[in-house]
């Protein structure tokens, strides 16, 4: 590529440098490699749960599936890259592999934002008006905010790639360890200030906006929940929202440190801002799978009953219960049932 009299020519492939400077690359590859798979097995198993079983299609569990595959799509967007880098030592990514992958992480993390968000309502309306839960949360309605939270996100997403799709680009290496907006922007040949505004804007509108209501929705359920005077119901009620507030804990917890950091002065170093990206990335598809299979009791016991069962014969003769025309001598008949 080069870069003369003032014309840029466009590249076709980035070279991604973020990981160079350490020097345990093939461990930290393995961590990753076993996260991902990890992630890849839960979110496989919770969907695999849900779909197969129709007593679990109600509309928390609708949503954790949706989460499920949110989870597949935001780690798998980074997670090869990271990990074809530090063990395949496969630096190299095309251009519009590059793109394609910041599609699907930046998809994947405001559609998340937008699920905790729905869970967060889902419980509010569980434990204020629980009489009224299935009347006003129905599937159908659970299935229609899911599809439009998918559509606001393909929305607020498209300006990105249109954005970057639109620049020229005259630095061939990424210091970063996966393609992500920030990242693609750096190489650019402008200034990339301007092009910061839209992100901003969004970002204040995920995390002011949606963090916001997700905490508002628990004040309102811990006001609910204390006017109980039973405290057995009480408890009840805190433990259905355990496994929400893990799992926001997880996906807003590194972007708030690291918005706090920065706003209190602290700068961090580039290997610092990796390791808060590639935590970000792999702790929430992680402990979201596992924090809902483990916590939720329909989900805990339809696992526990497929991996208990009896894997041989599923199928057994028994005999049937003797009619008056058995009693009189007739051949008892049998017939084939379930186990």
């Amino acid at each position: 590529m080069n870069l003369a009299n003032g014309t840029v020519s466009s590249l076709s492939e980035f070279t991604i440098i973020g990981f160079d400077h350490l020097s345990h690359q093939k461990l930290l590859g393995s961590l990753i490699l076993i996260t991902y798979c990890l992630v890849l097995i839960c979110t496989t198993t919770n969907v695999s749960l849900i779909v197969s079983d129709r007593h679990l299609h109600t509309p928390m569990c609708i949503l954790i599936c949706n989460l499920a595959i949110v989870d597949f799509l935001f780690s798998t967007s980074c997670s090869p890259t990271m990990i074809s880098v530090l063990l395949s030592e496969m630096k190299t990514i095309s251009y519009t592999s590059c793109v394609a992958r910041m599609l699907m992480y930046s998809l994947g993390d405001v559609t998340e934002c937008l699920v905790l968000t729905l869970m967060a309502l889902d419980r509010m309306i569980a434990i204020m008006s629980p009489l009224r839960y299935h009347s006003i949360l129905t599937n159908s309605r659970t299935i229609k905010l899911i599809v439009l939270s998918w559509l606001i996100a393909v929305a607020v997403v498209i300006p990105l790639v249109t954005t970057l799709r639109s620049l020229p680009y005259c630095q061939p290496f990424i210091k970063y360890v996966f393609c992500d907006y920030a990242t693609l922007l750096r190489t650019a040949c402008v200034n990339p200030e301007p092009y910061f505004l839209y992100p901003v804007i969004l970002s204040l509108w995920l995390l002011g906006g949606h963090f916001s209501f997700i905490f508002l929705t628990y004040v309102v359920i811990i006001v609910t929940v204390l006017r109980l005077a039973n405290r057995q119901s009480r408890k009840k009620m805190f433990s259905t929202c355990i496994s929400h507030i893990i799992v926001c804990t997880s996906f807003y917890g590194p972007k708030l440190v690291s918005i706090l950091l920065t706003r209190i002065g602290v700068t961090l170093t580039l290997t610092e801002r990796n390791a808060v990206v590639i935590i970000s990335a792999m702790l929430s598809p992680l402990i979201n799978p596992l924090t809902y299979c483990l916590t939720t009791k329909q989900l805990r016991e339809r696992l526990i009953k497929l991996l208990t069962q009896n894997p041989g014969t599923l199928v057994q003769w028994r005999p049937e219960k003797k009619t008056e025309k058995d009693k009189s001598g007739a051949d008892i008949g049998f017939i084939l049932k379930q186990g």
